[in-house]
């Protein structure tokens, strides 16, 4: 395995992010932030996407939070150790769950963790993708 000197720097800035937006104490309310509410009544204005409430961006956002856990820890693992970094995402959704059950200003959903096993999947897969592209290049490169 290549040694990635700046990967667990980047892995520990996004875990402590990752901390800080799931068991902040004092959470803002975006179900009440008035940017967000006019983006939901404009997309869900659209003719198919009516479907689209703040239940479905909060799972959406839970999603994307979590496709660099898959991501980057598929890099530092190695793609042979994928299942490691699934696991990994689904042991600190378990955690983050586990913590928010004591905060009074948090609520544990368990629909965060399919959400967060999701984002987790979807980041291992583009840790897949990465050689390829970069392959791709090297090919399109070597043909020109």
């Amino acid at each position: 395995m290549r040694r990635r000197p700046v990967l667990p720097a980047v892995i520990a800035v996004y875990l402590a992010a990752v901390a800080w937006i799931t068991l902040n104490p004092a959470p803002g309310n975006p179900a009440g932030n008035p940017l967000l509410r006019s983006l939901l009544r404009a997309v869900s204005a659209v003719p198919g996407l009516g479907w689209v409430d703040y239940a479905a961006a909060e799972f959406s956002a839970n999603v994307l939070m979590f496709v660099p856990m898959g991501l980057l820890f598929t890099l530092l693992l190695g793609r042979w150790r994928w299942w490691l970094a699934v696991t990994i995402g689904i042991g600190a959704t378990l955690i983050i769950e586990f913590v928010q059950l004591f905060l009074p200003a948090r609520f544990s959903d368990p629909s965060d963790l399919l959400a967060n096993t999701l984002g987790t999947l979807v980041g291992v897969g583009i840790a897949f993708l990465l050689p390829a592209a970069r392959d791709g290049r090297r090919v399109a490169a070597w043909r020109r």
